[in-house]
């Protein structure tokens, strides 16, 4: 027997709903734990200027919902697309730190934090460029 969420999913708008809900709230939790690793807090920085934080933190928000698009596009269902967004956004936040550890002669984090925009760039950049890599590698 289908469940309720089923029913809702069987209808366009519903479908829509369904997973736009999803994206925001994976959106919200892979954020949170972005900053929780992060040396600095990225909404009072990005308040007070800092373009190399809002370079970084737009370049995960759109790997987040990078990642979500190409689950959506490559599942049948809408619990397939949550597992693979998933795994997807597991090797996002893995990059992420990874970036920081190849890194050993500044600490990303801190050179982010002072508004380097370079490395903000880079760092934007390397969020956007695997959200890519892991969209293409989802089937």
């Amino acid at each position: 027997m289908k469940s309720w969420v089923d029913h809702l999913l069987a209808h366009p708008l519903g479908m829509l709903i369904g997973y736009f809900s999803v994206a925001i709230l994976g959106l919200i939790i892979f954020l949170y734990l972005f900053e929780l690793v992060a040396r600095y807090n990225s909404w009072k920085e990005i308040q007070s200027g800092n373009v190399s934080v809002s370079l970084a933190t737009g370049g995960k928000i759109f790997a987040i919902c990078n990642v979500m698009r190409y689950s959506i596009e490559g599942k049948t269902n809408i619990y397939d697309t949550m597992k693979w967004a998933f795994f997807g956004y597991i090797l996002l936040f893995a990059a992420y730190l990874l970036f920081e550890f190849l890194t050993p002669l500044f600490s990303v984090d801190e050179e982010i934090r002072k508004d380097n925009r370079a490395v903000g760039i880079l760092s934007m950049l390397i969020s956007v460029s695997l959200s890519y890599v892991i969209g293409a590698c989802i089937f």
